[in-house]
């Protein structure tokens, strides 16, 4: 039973990672894109994190909790949350990394796993039967 239950939490987080890898893409190439545009790093940021939180809804709900019940409104809280920490993370981050692409790329990756916790957690919660 508890290899089981490891087994399962192994493969939702490969799961995860799967939508993750997606999802970053995504916002990573409207965020490119953006800065490609002239748009400044946190407004760039921005509106690539809007335009893929609901990409990133469907992806997590439909992939990877696909067990859970409606989270719509846990999950716009979380992403508000996810974005201050990603803003944060971002300032402290470009400090290191000159590079606007190389700072987002490696925010994007540290916020990912607070994100995992807050949506196995918070977000996708387990539907009672």
């Amino acid at each position: 039973m508890l290899a089981r239950l490891r087994s399962e939490r192994v493969i939702e987080i490969v799961r995860y990672y799967q939508a993750g890898i997606i999802n970053t893409a995504f916002g990573l190439g409207a965020y490119a894109l953006l800065v490609w545009l002239g748009f400044g790093i946190f407004a760039a940021q921005a509106i690539a994190h809007v335009a893929g939180m609901a990409f990133n809804y469907i992806t997590y709900s439909r992939h990877v909790f696909r067990d859970a019940g409606p989270a719509k409104t846990r999950f716009v809280i979380s992403y508000a949350i996810n974005y201050l920490m990603s803003v944060a993370t971002l300032a402290i981050v470009s400090r290191f990394i000159a590079n606007p692409y190389g700072s987002g790329f490696v925010s994007a990756f540290l916020v990912s796993i607070a994100n995992y916790f807050a949506l196995k957690f918070v977000v996708f919660r387990k539907a009672t039967s």
